[in-house]
C-alpha cells in the first residue's frame, strides 16, 4: 500500500426497495426549511415528488424549492440555487435526482453562507470552505457519479467554457443517501448506460496509478467484472431488480474514496472528458467513453504490467505464450468491445466536437500528475484528435 492514509466517510446510506421509509426518522435531526432540488419532470411523473413533499409536510418542515437542475449544472444554476436558499433562510438541502442534482446541491450548501462568488471561490481559486456548511440529504434516482457517498461537486461555466471539479472534505458528504434501485428503472437507456459507464472509468481512474501489489486494487477488479456482469443484464433487460441493485451498489463504492486507498490515482480522462463537456454540454459518461480508450493506449506503455493485469484479472484473458504488451492490449480490446455492446458514444466527433474546438479544450483541460505518464498539452491534443 503506497504511503500513509486515513479512510473516514461520515454518510449513512439506506439501500433498498423499502429506503425511502428512512427519510421521516433522518428529517428528525434538521431544521425546519428545507430546500428541495431536483431535475426536470421525472421525478413528479414517477410518483416521487409527491411521495417526499407528504413525507415533508407530515414532519412539519417549510419547502423551498430548486427545480430544473440540468445534467452538468451551471454556475448560474448555482448562484440562482444559493439564492433562494438565503431568501428562505434554509438549514437543510434534500436533493432528490441523479448525480447532477446531489452535486449542485452540494456546491450550494457550501455556497449559502458564504460572502464570495461561489465559482471564483471553489473553482477558479480551489479554496475550502470557511464558512457554515448547509446540510444535505440525497434521494438517488441515477446510479453513476457516486456522488451520494462522497464530496464531490462538478460546476459548468458555460461563458468560459470550463467544467471543473471541486472535491470537498468530510464535511460536505451527504449526511445520508437513499438508494432505491427501483428509481433507477424510469430512465432511458441511454442513460443507463453512461451512468454505467462512468461506475468503470471511476474504478479505472483509481486503479490505473501504481504498480504495488494493492489490496486497493483487488476490491477494484471484483467491482469491475460484477459490473461488467450487471451491465450485460441490465442492457437486454433494464428492468432486473438484481442487476440494477448491483449497478447500483458498485456505483457508491467505485467513489466513496475506498479504492483510492494507497493510490496516486489518475483522473485524466475525467479532465479530458469534462472540457468536452463543457463545449459540447454532452452527457458525462458518454464524454468519458469517447476519450478513455485514446487515452488508455496512449498510457498503456508506461503502466504495462498494470494493463496486462487488467486483461487478466478484469477480462479473463489467459496469459499463456502472451508478452505483457500482447495481454495489455487484448485488455483494451475486450473493453472496447464491451463498450460498442452497450452502446456507448466512442468519438467525441459524435457529441457535437469541431477540429476547431480542439485547441480550446485543450486549454480547458487540467492536467493531473498521478497517472503512469504526466501529458503535455501537445500530448492532450494528440489524444482529443486520436478520439475524434
Amino acid at each position: 500500500m503506497l504511503g500513509n492514509f486515513s479512510y473516514h466517510n461520515p454518510t449513512k446510506l439506506y439501500f433498498g426497495e423499502e429506503s425511502l421509509s428512512f427519510l421521516k426518522d433522518e428529517l428528525k435531526a434538521y431544521g425546519e426549511n428545507v430546500l428541495l432540488v431536483y431535475g426536470g419532470g421525472s421525478v413528479k411523473k414517477s410518483g416521487l415528488y409527491d411521495e417526499i413533499t407528504d413525507i415533508l409536510k407530515g414532519c412539519g418542515k417549510r419547502i423551498a424549492e430548486v427545480s430544473g437542475v440540468m445534467p452538468n449544472p451551471t454556475a448560474d444554476k448555482l448562484r440562482e440555487g444559493v439564492k433562494i436558499a438565503r431568501e428562505n433562510k434554509s438549514d437543510f438541502i434534500l436533493a432528490v435526482g441523479g448525480g447532477s442534482v446531489c452535486d449542485y446541491s452540494k456546491a450550494v450548501s457550501v455556497s449559502v453562507h458564504c460572502d464570495d462568488d461561489p465559482w471564483d471561490k471553489y473553482y477558479i481559486r480551489f479554496e475550502e470552505p470557511s464558512c457554515e456548511i448547509v446540510p444535505v440529504g440525497c434521494v438517488l434516482t441515477m446510479a453513476g457519479t457516486g456522488s451520494e457517498m462522497n464530496g464531490g461537486a462538478v460546476i459548468t461555466n458555460h461563458e468560459q467554457h470550463l467544467k471543473i471539479g471541486h472535491v470537498f472534505g468530510d464535511d460536505v458528504m451527504p449526511k445520508f443517501s437513499i438508494l432505491n434501485p427501483k428509481y433507477t428503472m424510469t430512465l432511458p437507456k441511454y442513460q443507463m448506460t453512461a451512468g454505467i459507464y462512468d461506475i468503470m472509468n471511476h474504478i479505472c481512474e483509481q486503479y490505473f496509478s501504481g504498480e504495488d501489489d494493492n489490496t486497493s486494487d483487488y476490491i477494484s477488479e471484483g467491482l469491475m467484472r460484477g459490473l461488467i456482469h450487471a451491465s450485460r443484464i441490465a442492457v437486454n433487460d433494464p428492468q432486473d431488480y438484481e442487476a440494477r441493485s448491483n449497478i447500483m451498489w458498485t456505483a457508491t463504492w467505485a467513489l466513496n474514496t475506498l479504492v483510492s486507498r494507497g493510490k496516486s490515482t489518475d483522473w485524466m480522462v475525467h479532465m479530458l472528458g469534462q472540457s468536452v463537456g463543457a463545449y459540447t454540454d454532452a452527457t458525462h459518461g458518454m464524454t468519458l467513453a469517447a476519450v478513455s480508450l485514446p487515452y488508455y493506449r496512449y498510457i498503456m506503455p508506461y503502466g504495462l504490467k498494470k494493463f496486462a493485469r487488467f486483461a487478466r484479472e478484469v477480462w479473463g484473458i489467459s496469459a499463456d505464450g502472451r508478452s505483457d504488451e500482447q495481454l495489455a492490449n487484448e485488455g483494451l480490446n475486450a473493453m472496447e468491445s464491451w463498450m460498442k455492446e452497450l452502446g456507448l458514444v466512442m468519438k467525441i466527433s459524435d457529441l457535437g466536437v469541431t477540429e476547431e474546438m480542439i485547441e480550446g479544450i485543450a486549454d480547458g483541460t487540467i492536467i493531473l500528475t498521478g497517472g503512469y505518464k504526466v501529458l503535455s498539452r501537445d500530448e492532450v491534443v494528440k489524444v482529443l484528435k486520436a478520439s475524434m
